[in-house]
């Protein structure tokens, strides 16, 4: 099931306006470039901003999503009509085949916490990619341990938006379990003093351990770069369906 932070109308509302600076998208619009990519499967899409992006290049762009309030946001977008978008996730996608690229995101392939839906997921996608089509997408390292600096004297911020007015909001830590740590988003809107929760759960996995899980699903892993955005403290996997590129 989706955070609330995307699934609830009132906080898919403000994701944007919370988190404009979405420069760690630049590499993944590079990519596609790099690759001539003509069709892109975007994973996670949220708000739409990535496919969007991708889009004003006139790129063929399919946006999945499960948090239907977010898809709502990024229909209502200019150049919406320009994406395909899907509410579901990639574990159950309709008939793609000839994908390009395909991409997660941000926290995308970290949120998908169960060992079996990952399979699914790393299934679903290579049945969409063309034979020699790439799967991109970023997961933090372990060993660089983010989640001590997810607490509310780092996060907490006080930010006016128009039509809005005052959001205050922070995150905390709640848990830490071994490869899961789950965290608690807070959201206080001074305008009617309603405090709404979000709590998330990510999957830190080893290096090894995502390599190896490709190979078993069939890609083969290309290239492991560094992410510009947070370097050396994530790994940006490109692997690929087999095949001949055309």
């Amino acid at each position: 099931m989706p955070d609330e932070c995307f699934q609830h109308p009132r906080l898919a509302a403000i994701y944007d306006p919370l988190d404009p600076d979405r420069g760690d998208l630049d590499a993944y619009v590079d990519m596609a470039m790099e690759f001539e990519a003509r069709r892109v499967l975007d994973i996670g899409c949220g708000t739409g901003v990535f496919a969007l992006l991708l889009a004003q290049r006139g790129i063929d762009v399919v946006g999945v999503d499960p948090a239907l309030a977010s898809l709502d946001v990024a229909r209502a977008k200019p150049g919406a009509e320009r994406v395909r978008w899907i509410h579901g996730d990639a574990t159950a996608l309709p008939p793609l085949h000839r994908t390009d690229l395909a991409t997660m995101t941000a926290n995308a392939a970290q949120e998908i916490t169960d060992p079996l839906a990952w399979q699914r997921t790393l299934r679903g996608v290579y049945a969409a990619l063309r034979p020699g089509g790439l799967l991109a997408f970023e997961t933090r390292d372990p060993s660089k341990r983010a989640w001590e600096q997810w607490n509310r004297d780092s996060s907490y911020r006080v930010t006016e938006l128009p039509g809005v007015g005052a959001v205050e909001s922070w995150v905390e830590l709640t848990e830490n379990n071994g490869p899961l740590v789950t965290f608690r988003w807070t959201f206080v809107f001074a305008a009617d003093g309603e405090v709404l929760t979000s709590d998330s759960t990510l999957r830190f996995r080893e290096r090894d351990e995502i390599e190896a899980e490709l190979l078993s699903q069939g890609y083969e892993v290309r290239e492991v770069r560094d992410a510009p955005d947070r370097p050396g403290r994530e790994f940006v996997f490109l692997a690929q369906r087999p095949g001949p590129t055309p």
